[in-house]
């Protein structure tokens, strides 16, 4: 599988990258913005997104999903945030995600989601 990381704190991006490659999937790209992911998007086929809700930029993850998916609507989303409001996730769930996990996230939840796909 290929899958494309959007997560603005650089250890957990480190942290999410080896899980998913302990997992032996692909990951395609690290981003800290959305704008940058939107763009990743376009230019190559990924199967799964692994999004932060806060990001740098002007776009934030629930932003940044709803773009991706003008054009590509069926890559599924895993969210993984620190961010655990019913407001948040209310407006995340107009993005059809897959999951809603609050960090810290362990390996065998994010092995449990993705193997189940």
């Amino acid at each position: 599988m290929k899958i494309l990381i959007i997560e603005d704190d650089r250890l957990i991006s480190l942290m999410l990258t080896k899980m998913v490659q302990k997992m032996g999937h692909e990951v395609l790209a690290v981003h800290a913005q959305g704008e940058m992911a939107v763009t990743s998007v376009d230019e190559m086929p990924v199967d799964l997104i692994l999004m932060d809700i806060m990001l740098e930029g002007n776009m934030d993850g629930i932003e940044t999903m709803q773009a991706i998916q003008t054009k590509h609507n069926s890559i599924p989303v895993i969210y993984i945030t620190g961010n655990s409001d019913e407001s948040t996730k209310s407006r995340a769930s107009a993005t059809n995600y897959i999951a809603y996990l609050i960090k810290p996230v362990t390996y065998n939840q994010l092995q449990q989601i993705i193997s189940a796909l």
